[in-house]
């Protein structure tokens, strides 16, 4: 987590603290001169036993929270303070002339021996313990504590009922097992200070920055007690550190219970992941069953103190609870109103009647709006019509109706005894009114999402509007299917194209030169759409696509952009009915021209060619250039395939071979067919007469 310059001050100052007992320490080995001697019993003998009750009260405390939230960090933690709080009894019992006469052993080692056994649970606890371990570790904490208590007591005992070996003083060359305990104390108090201040840089808590503190000056002391001299400022100086560290924990946790009011999260945040996790899936858990229970209607202070039992919460944390789920629930009906914004807009699809449109803005409105009634009035010719309600919902009144015209005549909001009338204008004419009726007046915030929820309606008029209109000019040219396909996926229409087996149609009219020149640009016109309106419909029919009209010709293409297994019966069985189709209107004009077909099948490069402004669906290859060529070879009135085509219709075409012709453009002959019908299809079925 990145420090800030206000933060990293507070590290620098914090660092500073805590190498000053360090500092000081080193000037009094320096200078043995300023290493004062002060020779004070019971100020000693009070000072540790204090120092040991605070250690013992935080032990207690901590257990708890170990216990009940069976995490073994908090355990250790808890084994840490225990030990320590009674070696450090047992060195404030052994004190010179207070319980006992003399200066003993016990009184000399109780202070190492139990700092190194708190730092040993100390450096545990920061430890990354596997699954195993853990469960052990809470299996066996009952028998860790025994041990711990059985441990001093045994050492209480022997060493203030003068026993040996706890029985002598200590000579000079004896020293050197405090200093290895005392080193191997510091090793671990570093280590664990070092691990949870990484913890801390994750979860900046302020009980976690307290245990770093606590460790830092305990491993200062383990030094202190190393190297200071018995009953000089040196040697009274780890005792001071050991009183500063227990200490600080215990005033963070006092600060931290006067503000919650409780014990049971103080160490929370020491705990492991899993107990954090737990502890705000609990908060998390407290504050939807408060919210839930304001929404269902029940009173704030009693949801507040029935969810603060449920959940064992402090007053300060109910509290601060309740004005949570106030700024919740208000933020999650913020959300709601929003939404609803976003779903009219989203209900402006394609064919969308405005009246339908309509219904379903009020009932979003309603169901977000709560205590509003709400109507929209829809301009149509000059007057308002509002669309069919619930036969449970009230009449319009009269009065409604009037304030509503004036506030479209007005072209402004108007709010006329807790109703609000709300216009809105579609590409610039007035389009309706959004009325929102409320018991007293519409707060500011409600307002100002009603006026952006009518002038979302507008926006979702106009696009329905849009693309019903789009939609009419888009199914113009092409089949419902492949407009839909499209629609369903839009990258269809992409520039670019791919490899795809398709039957490709072309159709032109044979002696149209000799036509053209004896007929009117209006004759010519109307023979044009009535020939191109029947073979139009009937591809469309067969889910064909047209692509392009060409003076008298035609092109049309089967299994692009949509997928049809049968694109090559489809494109036939087209063929066949533009023909008859054609031959019904020639047998009352004899003097018009006649289709010729040609129709095969093969791969093609198919896609969008153009440019981004403009772009036309096409397909380029061999096989269409070979339904162009056999469609020239067409006799009036007559449908020629390929063989590729042949071989795809199967048994069920009646043909008559045409052999092998040579065709412009290819070296290769073109093996090709005249098609007369299809067996098993009914030559009426595909008639356009109505």
């Amino acid at each position: 987590m990145p420090v800030g310059r206000g933060g990293a001050a507070r590290v620098v100052v914090w660092v500073a603290h805590l190498s000053a007992p360090m500092a000081g320490l080193w000037l009094l080995v320096a200078r043995p001169d300023l290493d004062v001697h002060w020779q004070h019993e019971p100020s000693h003998f009070w000072l540790v036993l204090a120092v040991a009750v605070v250690s013992l009260g935080l032990a207690i405390v901590i257990n708890q929270a170990a216990r009940r939230r069976g995490d073994t960090r908090l355990l250790l933690v808890a084994l840490s303070f225990l030990v320590a709080a009674a070696f450090l009894g047992l060195h404030a019992a052994a004190t010179p002339q207070v319980v006992l006469d003399a200066r003993n052993a016990g009184f000399a080692y109780a202070s190492p021996v139990g700092l190194t056994l708190a730092a040993l649970f100390a450096a545990a606890s920061a430890a990354d313990l596997s699954a195993t371990a853990e469960t052990r570790l809470l299996r066996w904490s009952g028998w860790l504590r025994g041990l711990v208590l059985a441990l001093a007591g045994a050492w209480a005992v022997v060493s203030l009922t003068g026993r040996p070996p706890l029985n002598r003083v200590p000579g000079a060359g004896e020293d050197t097992t405090a200093i290895l305990l005392a080193a191997v104390g510091f090793v671990l108090f570093g280590y664990a200070a070092v691990r949870y201040y990484v913890l801390y840089r994750r979860r900046r808590a302020v009980m976690l920055l307290s245990v770093v503190t606590a460790y830092v000056l305990l491993a200062e002391s383990a030094v202190a007690m190393a190297l200071g001299t018995s009953w000089n400022a040196s040697w009274w100086l780890w005792h001071v550190l050991m009183a500063a560290g227990f200490g600080y924990v215990a005033y963070s946790a006092w600060v931290q219970y006067r503000n919650e009011g409780a014990a049971s999260g103080l160490f929370a945040a020491v705990g492991r992941e899993e107990t954090v996790r737990q502890l705000r899936a609990e908060y998390s858990a407290a504050l939807e069953g408060l919210v839930e229970a304001l929404r269902s209607g029940e009173r704030t202070a009693a949801a507040t103190e029935r969810v603060a039992q449920r959940f064992e919460l402090t007053d300060g944390q109910a509290a601060v609870l309740g004005r949570a789920a106030d700024a919740l629930i208000a933020e999650r009906d913020q959300i709601r109103k929003l939404g609803a914004l976003v779903a009219i807009g989203q209900d402006a699809r394609v064919k969308v009647a405005d009246f339908e449109l309509l219904r379903g803005a009020v009932h979003r409105v309603a169901s977000v709006f709560d205590g509003y009634t709400v109507r929209i009035a829809l301009v149509e010719e000059d007057r308002l019509v509002f669309p069919p309600v619930p036969a449970a919902a009230a009449p319009v009144e009269v009065r409604t109706v009037r304030v509503a015209q004036a506030a479209l005549a007005a072209g402004d909001d108007v709010e006329d005894e807790g109703t609000l009338y709300l216009p809105f204008v579609v590409k610039g004419h007035p389009a309706g009114v959004l009325i929102a009726s409320h018991e007293g007046p519409v707060p500011e915030r409600d307002a100002a999402l009603l006026a952006s929820l009518a002038a979302q309606i507008a926006i979702g008029l106009e696009n329905a509007r849009l693309y019903r209109s789009l939609d009419v000019l888009f199914r113009q040219y092409m089949s419902p299917d492949v407009a839909t396909a499209l629609v369903a996926d839009p990258s269809q229409a992409a520039l670019g194209g791919a490899v795809v087996e398709v039957t490709s149609l072309f159709a032109d009219l044979r002696g149209f030169t000799t036509f053209s020149e004896r007929s009117s640009p209006a004759q010519i016109v109307d023979m044009l759409n009535q020939y191109f309106d029947v073979a139009t419909r009937v591809v469309l029919a067969e889910n064909g696509t047209v692509v392009q009209f060409v003076g008298d010709a035609l092109m049309a293409l089967f299994n692009a952009p949509a997928r049809q297994p049968d694109h090559a019966l489809r494109a036939a069985r087209a063929a066949l009915t533009i023909q008859r189709e054609v031959d019904r209107i020639a047998a009352v004009r004899p003097d018009w021209p006649r289709f010729r077909i040609g129709v095969n099948t093969g791969e093609a490069l198919v896609g969008n060619i153009g440019g981004e402004a403009l772009r036309n669906f096409n397909a380029m290859g061999d096989a269409v250039n070979v339904a162009a060529r056999l469609e020239s070879q067409a006799a009036p009135g007559q449908v020629v395939i390929g063989a590729a085509t042949r071989d795809r219709i199967g048994d069920c075409a009646q043909v008559t071979p045409l052999g092998d012709l040579m065709v412009k453009g290819r070296v290769q002959p073109v093996p090709a067919f005249v098609l007369h019908g299809l067996r098993g299809e009914n030559p009426w079925s595909m008639s356009l007469v109505s």
